[in-house]
Parts: C-alpha cells; sequence; structure tokens
C-alpha cells in the first residue's frame, strides 16, 4: 500500500486532515501548503517547535512599514486596544473557517494603509477583494468604530488619534510576519492570538476537519 498522495512511499503517518495514513516526506513538504492541518495534529505541534527554536531573525525588507517608529510605550498605554485588535481578528477566523495568516495578514495590511492615508489628511480605504481577508478586515473596522463610540459617550481610551491606531494595527501586523511560518495555508499565527485569548478559544473551538467515510 503506497501513500494516497504521492502514491509511492509507505505511509506512515495518520493525517487528520485527510484521515487516513501518509507518508512522513508528503506530511512534511505538504503540511500547511496543500493540506489545511488542524492546529492539535501532532506533527504540526512538533514542526513548529523546532521552527521556534531554529528561527531566523526577520530582515528589514521583511518588515511591514519598517520606516515606522512604534514607541513601546504607546502598546502599553494602548494594550486593550491592541487585544481588541486581535480579538477581532479570532473572532472572524471563528466565523469563517478560511481565515488563515495570510487573510489575517492582508485585511491587517490593509487596515494600515487606511489609517496611513488619513494621517495625511485623505481618506482612503480599500477593504480586501479576498472574502476571507475581507472578514477579517471587516470585524478590525467594527471594533475601531465601536472604540469611537464608546470615546463618545465615556471617553474609555482617552480619545486614540488615528495616528495612534495607525501605529497599533502596524504593531499587531509585524507580530503576524513574526508569528507566522510563511506557508499557504498556515495559522501559526492565529494559533498565537488563540494561545493569548485562552477563554475564546475554549468558547470557539476549531471545528474538525477530519474527513468521515
Amino acid at each position: 500500500m503506497a501513500c494516497p498522495l504521492c502514491e509511492l512511499r509507505k505511509p506512515k503517518r495518520y493525517c487528520p486532515a485527510k484521515a487516513e495514513l501518509i507518508c512522513a516526506v508528503c506530511c512534511g513538504e505538504k503540511r500547511e501548503v496543500t493540506i489545511d492541518c488542524p492546529s492539535d495534529c501532532s506533527y504540526l505541534i512538533a514542526s513548529r517547535r523546532w521552527e521556534r527554536e531554529h528561527r531566523k531573525p526577520i530582515t528589514a525588507t521583511e518588515i511591514p512599514f519598517p520606516d515606522l517608529s512604534i514607541p513601546m510605550d504607546l502598546i502599553h498605554e494602548r494594550q486593550p486596544i491592541v487585544s481588541g485588535l486581535g480579538y477581532s481578528v479570532l473572532t472572524a477566523a471563528g466565523e469563517v473557517p478560511s481565515v488563515d495568516d495570510s487573510g489575517a495578514i492582508e485585511a491587517l495590511t490593509a487596515l494600515a494603509e487606511t489609517y496611513r492615508t488619513l494621517g495625511t489628511g485623505l481618506y482612503y480605504e480599500r477593504p480586501p477583494d479576498g472574502p476571507a481577508a475581507r472578514a477579517v478586515y471587516m470585524h478590525l473596522s467594527q471594533f475601531i468604530a465601536e472604540l469611537r463610540q464608546k470615546e463618545q459617550k465615556q471617553s474609555a481610551f482617552g480619545g486614540v488619534k488615528d495616528s495612534e491606531i495607525f501605529r497599533l494595527v502596524v504593531f499587531l501586523l509585524r507580530v503576524a510576519k513574526y508569528e507566522t511560518n510563511g506557508r499557504p495555508r498556515s495559522r501559526a499565527f492565529l494559533d498565537f492570538l488563540r494561545a493569548q485569548f485562552p477563554r475564546m478559544a475554549e468558547a470557539q473551538a476549531e471545528p474538525s476537519r477530519i474527513i468521515v467515510p
């Protein structure tokens, strides 16, 4: 019996996404590339642990908006907003199963561009075209709109400026670029966020992708 993916090697690893045995080579090469791996797969967890231990520093060209300075004092002062942005990403992922790291990064990039142009006195909004990225974008935008409404009623966050929102979005975008592994179907950044919000992760447990024959 050969691996159902390559039809060459002997299958030795159980793949929960495919609900069958596949070979180790296909597991390694196709993981989060053509296989939509569930977050609790033991081989996925092991590979991410290895990647974290051998992670290479991000180059200057890989940093989103590299010329932008983000004071750490701002991150600490506006921590509730950073948490709200991250929570919004997870909410979108809980409602739209196709959301992955690339969709989250695309949405955060589009939102950052929107607030970058606001800093020049212009308003230019271009939500992502893809349904997954657009869902994330809309949840992020909704969070910011609700934040503005709260400010008007009670000034709970001290009147956050558009320039501050821009920096906070870029900060989360940089975290996303650092946490993702870059594979097409990676959800490493989303799982990182779930670790920050364990109660939400339990409430919105990822549905099993095991195919029942």
